[in-house]
């Protein structure tokens, strides 16, 4: 709040109804930075929300696979006996759900419910990979908008200790200038909190739609080892 308090010393002496000289049109950089040293870390937290969002929506997309034809494929190799190609089918594709597959397949010989066990425990851990990072983005969406309040408390504690300083003769005009300034904060603050909000539940929702897949793809797999043995 510098500027504001150079601005408060320009206006004191300014004769009744004068008007304080208008200011440049500013860029929306130096717009920003009139917020304080508390911009910084909430550009921090803008930089990193966005670098957690697009690192999330890659490895969900890699992670992307057809649950249909993957457990066609597996059905195909079981019911044929051939479980070493069925391995070698999982271990190519290399996504999450052909992983969770392979641990069962690994296991074939075994009681159905230790089977069992070994892919759901699997599966747990695809999942975990897959929301790995995203309760930062959360945190983010909380965090941000906070700091936001905190620089607008300190720049209108700075001010009205400058307008006790000169004992309330400030002109208005000034006096609206250090406010809007004080409160870019708040709204810097909270645009980055609305945007880390809007990640965290988009990713999320991508998250659900893919656990939901491995889930059905597991469940099919443990009926189809179930299944009556073809004649």
């Amino acid at each position: 709040m510098l500027s504001y308090s150079l601005a408060l010393l320009q206006a004191v002496d300014l004769p009744d109804g004068a008007e304080a000289p208008a200011e440049e049109s500013m860029t929306v950089l130096e717009t920003l930075m009139q917020g304080g040293w508390v911009m910084i870390p909430i550009l921090i937290l803008s930089i990193l929300a966005i670098y957690l969002f697009a690192e999330r929506m890659i490895t969900i997309r890699k992670a992307a696979s057809d649950p249909e034809h993957i457990t066609a494929r597996v059905r195909d190799y079981v019911q044929s006996g051939d479980i070493r190609g069925a391995i070698s089918f999982c271990n190519q594709l290399d996504k999450p759900m052909t992983r969770i597959l392979k641990r069962g397949l690994e296991r074939l010989g075994r009681p159905i419910s230790e089977i069992q066990d070994a892919v759901e425990a699997e599966g747990k851990n695809e999942a975990f990979k897959l929301e790995k990072r995203t309760d930062y983005l959360a945190s983010i969406a909380g965090i941000a908008p906070l700091i936001g309040f905190f620089g607008t408390v300190l720049g209108m504690i700075s001010a009205f200790q400058e307008i006790q300083r000169f004992e309330g003769n400030v002109n208005a005009s000034v006096l609206a200038g250090g406010i809007w300034e004080a409160l870019l904060t708040t709204a810097f603050g909270l645009a980055v909190g609305i945007l880390a909000l809007f990640f965290y539940n988009y990713v999320l929702s991508r998250i659900k739609r893919q656990v939901n897949d491995m889930e059905r793809t597991a469940t099919d797999f443990i009926d189809l080892l179930q299944e009556p043995a073809t004649k």
